[in-house]
C-alpha cells in the first residue's frame, strides 16, 4: 500500500457527512501544518490551501471531503430509528450496514441498518420483495431498549447524525474497496499533489478548494478566491454501462448534467497525458455534477475541467484501483506545473 493509499484510508475512516465536517477538517489542517502549507477556512468549513506562483493568475483544483449520509428523522416507539438520507444514496446499498450514531453530546452508538421486513424466517417472500424506501427502513440500536423513551434516556433525538461503516478493503492487486472513495480518493490525490508541489515555485499560484456541501450540490458556489481563472475539479469517473470510464486510468469528462466543460483545458489534459504517458479516457456523465458546476451556477466566470479516478458502483459499496489514482495524480501535477 503507497502513501497516498495509506492516506485514503485514513480519511475514508473518520465520518464526514454532508454537514458534519469538524472531525475531517481537523484532520486536514494537521496534514497542511505538518506539510507547511498555507490554508484557510471558509464561513462553511470549507478548507482552501495555497501554493506561490510567479504569477497571481490562480488554477484552483478542487476535491469534496463530504460524503453521503443520514440522520435520525423519527424515534419509533419500538425504539428503532427512521432515517432521512443526505445525498444520493440508493436505499437498497444500505441493507444490513453496520452504522455508528453520535448524539449531539457526542456519544455514540452502534447499530445496524436493516430493512422492517428483514428474516426470510419470518418474512418470507417480503424479505426478498419488500421496496426499499424511508418507510421500510430502519436503525436498530446495540442497546436493549423497546420504547421511545428509552431510546430518548440514551440522547437520541430527531436529527442525529448516523455514520455507515466504509468497510475499507485493500486488496494485493492493488484494488480499493471501500465506501465514500467519492470523493475521499481525490482528496488523498489532492493532499499527495500538494505535498510535491509544494517543494518549489510554480508558475501561476495554485488553491486547492477542500469543500464540505458538494454532495448537496453547493460545495464550491461561493468562497472562490480572486484570481483564479481556471477551476479543475478533481472527483470520480464513473465506469458502467455504456461508459468508456476506466478504473485503471484517469477519467477527463466532456460533459455532465450540467454541460460541457472547457474544450480548451480538456484538449490541455488530453495533450498533457499523452505526452507525459499518462493512461486516460474521455467520457460523458448524465447524472453527475461537480463542484465547479456549482461555481458556474453561482455566477463565477470561470473556466472549468473536470477528472478523477475511476469509481464504480459510485454512491454504493465503491471500487478503484491504485492505478487510477496514480493516473489522476500525474495529470494534477502535470497541469499544474505546466500553468495556464
Amino acid at each position: 500500500m503507497n502513501t497516498m493509499t495509506k492516506t485514503l484510508e485514513e480519511l475514508v475512516n473518520i465520518p464526514s457527512p454532508t454537514g458534519y465536517s469538524v472531525e475531517i477538517v481537523r484532520y486536514l489542517e494537521d496534514f497542511l501544518k505538518k506539510e507547511n502549507i498555507r490554508y484557510y477556512l471558509t464561513n462553511k468549513g470549507a478548507v482552501i490551501a495555497e501554493i506561490p506562483g510567479e504569477t497571481e493568475e490562480s488554477i484552483l483544483f478542487s476535491a469534496h471531503v463530504d460524503t453521503l449520509g443520514a440522520v435520525v428523522k423519527e424515534i419509533k416507539s419500538n425504539g428503532r430509528l427512521k432515517l432521512s438520507l443526505m445525498g444520493g444514496y440508493t436505499w437498497a446499498t444500505l441493507d444490513a450496514e453496520n452504522c455508528v450514531l453520535r448524539t449531539r453530546k457526542n456519544d455514540r452508538y452502534t447499530g445496524t441498518v436493516q430493512s422492517t421486513k428483514p428474516s426470510v424466517h419470518i418474512d418470507g417472500p417480503q424479505a426478498h420483495s419488500i421496496e426499499r424506501n424511508q418507510d421500510n427502513t430502519e436503525m436498530i440500536l446495540d442497546e436493549k431498549i423497546f420504547t421511545r423513551e428509552e431510546a430518548e434516556n440514551l440522547g437520541i433525538m430527531v436529527g442525529d447524525f448516523i455514520f455507515v461503516e466504509p468497510r475499507f478493503t485493500y486488496t494485493e492487486k492493488g484494488f480499493i474497496k471501500s465506501r465514500y472513495l467519492d470523493d475521499k480518493a481525490s482528496v488523498a490525490i489532492l493532499l499527495e499533489a500538494m505535498k510535491r508541489l509544494n517543494k518549489e515555485k510554480q508558475k501561476n499560484k495554485l488553491y486547492f478548494f477542500i469543500s464540505t456541501y458538494e454532495e448537496i450540490g453547493h460545495g464550491a458556489a461561493s468562497a472562490i478566491p480572486e484570481g483564479v481563472k481556471e477551476f479543475i475539479a478533481v472527483d470520480m469517473g464513473a465506469p458502467g454501462n455504456g461508459q468508456a470510464s476506466s478504473e485503471y486510468k484517469v477519467n477527463i469528462c466532456a460533459k455532465d448534467s450540467s454541460g460541457p466543460y472547457d474544450l480548451e483545458i480538456k484538449d490541455r489534459m488530453i495533450d498533457l497525458c499523452e505526452e507525459n504517458n499518462i493512461p486516460y479516457t474521455v467520457d460523458i456523465y448524465n447524472y453527475y455534477g461537480s463542484d465547479a458546476s456549482a461555481a458556474l451556477r453561482a455566477g463565477y466566470d470561470l473556466r472549468t475541467g473536470l477528472i478523477g479516478a475511476g469509481v464504480f458502483a459510485s454512491h454504493g459499496y465503491e471500487r478503484t484501483h491504485e492505478e487510477s489514482m496514480e493516473a489522476t495524480l500525474n495529470l494534477v501535477l502535470a497541469y499544474a506545473k505546466r500553468g495556464m
